[in-house]
């Protein structure tokens, strides 16, 4: 799959915070998050591993009990079914990967996958 840069596509769940799915695999699937300023997923979990990229800004990450602050270069990788939330201390740009595919997020270009496809 092959996909070129747009700002179409994004959607938002909770407000202040866009995301959307880049390109994805049969084991991997590739998005990106914008988070404006003092916006906060919640603690969650969900079955896969999720590597992570913080491009610009500062965030505050949570991953079971440790609580990291992140800065633009920084990464991590959380295991599957760990407990996370992020925080957006400035407006973010996160870049994350996750496997097995989360089919939640796979979905939102379900649509648009015949026109990337090469």
């Amino acid at each position: 799959m092959f996909n070129k840069n747009s700002n179409e596509g994004y959607r938002s769940t909770i407000k202040g915070i866009k995301q959307k799915t880049l390109v994805y695999g049969e084991n991997t699937l590739m998005s990106e998050l914008r988070m404006l300023r003092g916006t906060r997923i919640p603690n969650h979990k969900h079955h896969s591993e999720q590597t992570g990229y913080l491009l610009s800004g500062k965030t505050r990450l949570f991953i079971n009990d440790q609580v990291y602050t992140c800065n633009p270069g920084d990464s991590w990788c959380i295991p599957g079914d760990a407990k996370h939330g992020t925080f957006a201390i400035k407006d973010s740009v996160i870049i994350e990967i996750f496997s097995p595919v989360r089919e939640d997020l796979h979905r939102l270009i379900d649509g648009m996958a015949s026109s990337m496809r090469l």
